[in-house]
């Protein structure tokens, strides 16, 4: 049976991005080369920043095509001063037009520690810090960010404002299946933390009714409770291990919470996001097989600062590429020889690893470095 063809487009975005996203798609071409059943075809379009100076559009048409034909999509960040507020054309329209288009509405945020030899980089004691393995499951495209709005100032009532959140039963099953799927993927499955304000608000509540029957009656054998997001946000400051696991919560909550767990493993430069537009897929043998389309990105910006500097870390792009082999293509073993191969770069000598670190860490290895050393550990994983 001929190998499978996966097609990957890679959009390397503006400022850090091209030189991160660079080192991710290094480590994919290994893993193509090493793959004897499955090819990854990488093909780079213009998006963002660039694209608006390439072509007058954020998001061509061609891009946008490519990418709503690919089995997933490797991204950097965008956007930059040169495409500020006030310029005529900016980027961030393009991200938006191009999720939507995607459908995607799951997103998903690791938060972990990546090495124990990292601990003193966390804001937290290492004793706190150390065992933290969260996953953030949130729902993209539904709740306050995107229900009717009033600005104050506009009849009837000018000095009011408001904001409704909106929930369906639809939309609270298929974010909760993406949980489940990502939970099962595990052995145990991950425990499920669901978290809402159902004291408070009644599209909590519909969040809490509609989570308890989904996993009760469809995913028995995972382990799931319901937390009031106040109580998550205390624990994910002083004891994050006591909510290790999957974080499943809306829109705004899960903006907050996310962003919150991400300082943990102390730098913005190691931590990978997904968006997804349905449960991660699962290859199987039969020609059935559809991949999961997503988008797969770093959680930092595109630091214009640093930009051609060659410092910028690259390893929230490397584990993106790897997220994206799990949840896109079902591709389990080398999405783990990645991390593995991650681990090893990070881990002090005394831990039997490379000790390597970006500026970001304190250390003087570059970009082009760290890419090289994780792809040389990556060929003797494969």
């Amino acid at each position: 049976m001929a190998p499978r063809s996966f097609r990957i487009v890679v959009l390397a975005g503006d400022g850090i991005g091209p030189e991160v996203v660079d080192q991710a798609v290094r480590v994919l071409e290994a893993v193509s080369e090493a793959a004897t059943d499955y090819k990854l075809n990488l093909e780079p379009h213009a998006f963002g920043g660039c694209a608006i100076d390439l072509h007058g559009d954020p998001l061509p048409p061609w891009t946008l095509k490519a990418c709503q034909e690919a089995d997933a999509i490797l991204m950097g960040s965008i956007g930059g001063p040169k495409w500020g507020i006030n310029a005529p054309i900016r980027p961030e329209p393009g991200l938006l037009k191009l999720r939507k288009s995607l459908g995607l509405y799951a997103n998903i945020r690791p938060a972990n520690i990546l090495s124990d030899s990292l601990l003193d980089y966390s804001p937290l004691r290492p004793d706190v810090a150390r065992g933290t393995d969260i996953i953030v499951v949130r729902e993209l495209i539904g709740g306050v960010y995107f229900g009717t709005r009033k600005e104050q100032g506009v009849d009837p009532d000018p000095d009011t404002a408001w904001d409704t959140m909106l929930y369906s039963v639809e939309e609270v099953q298929r974010i909760t299946h993406v949980a489940a799927k990502i939970a099962m993927t595990k052995t145990p499955p991950h425990e499920i933390h669901s978290v809402d304000k159902a004291n408070v608000l009644a599209s909590s509540r519909l969040w809490r009714k509609v989570v308890t029957e989904t996993l009760t009656k469809e995913y028995p054998e995972i382990t799931f409770h319901h937390q009031l997001v106040d109580s998550a946000s205390m624990f994910i400051t002083s004891n994050p291990k006591k909510v290790n696991g999957i974080i499943l919560t809306e829109n705004l909550f899960g903006d907050i919470l996310s962003d919150q767990a991400s300082v943990i493993p102390g730098s913005l430069g190691l931590l990978p996001s997904a968006s997804l537009a349905g449960a991660p897929s699962t290859l199987s043998p039969n020609s059935d097989f559809r991949t999961t389309p997503g988008i797969y990105e770093p959680i930092h910006g595109s630091a214009p600062d640093i930009a051609g500097q060659g410092i910028a870390n690259p390893i929230g792009a490397i584990l993106s590429a790897a997220l994206l082999l799990r949840y896109s293509l079902d591709l389990e073993k080398p999405a783990a020889a990645i991390e593995l191969a991650v681990r090893k770069a990070l881990d002090s000598p005394e831990l039997g690893g490379l000790g390597l670190r970006t500026r970001d860490l304190g250390g003087e290895v570059t970009t082009e470095q760290m890419g090289d050393n994780i792809v040389e550990i990556l060929k003797g994983l494969l």
